[in-house]
């Protein structure tokens, strides 16, 4: 129940069933979004699409990532299950990150969007100097 008496069920978010609504300010889904479409997250999904990677490659290939960024994006993203953390008994350690099932899912989803942006910059960029010309400071 909330404070006006509703159950979760009515606002959307319960924790024991289907019913999540990202837009319900109390939904757990809210965090997981946010965690995916981040910049940093998104990116990050993007490049394990391409297979597993060991932190130094995955920061080379999500370039400007400082090494905090990428270190609280990969625990955040491996907490809501789309990112699988594999440490070998190597000396020195050795830690592999690949997207779990559900990141591979998730990812495909990114890149198709991350695809169509991509193809559409020339549109932007008119839409830029448009925007732009139309705002000027006079």
């Amino acid at each position: 129940m909330d404070r006006n008496g509703d159950s979760a069920r009515d606002e959307g978010c319960p924790h024991d069933t289907l019913a999540f609504d990202v837009f319900s300010k109390e939904c757990l889904s809210r965090s997981t979004l946010e965690h995916i479409t981040g910049r940093w997250g998104s990116l990050t999904l993007g490049a394990l699409h391409e297979g597993s990677l060991r932190f130094n490659a995955l920061r080379r290939r999500v370039d400007g990532v400082s090494e905090k960024m990428l270190s609280q994006t990969l625990h955040a993203l491996e907490r809501d299950g789309l990112v699988l953390r594999e440490a070998q008994p190597t000396n020195p350690p050795r830690v592999d990150y690949e997207l779990t099932a559900l990141g591979r899912q998730v990812a495909e989803q990114l890149l198709g969007l991350i695809h169509l942006v991509e193809g559409r910059m020339s549109e932007v960029l008119v839409a830029h100097e448009r925007y732009d010309e139309a705002h000027k400071v006079r």
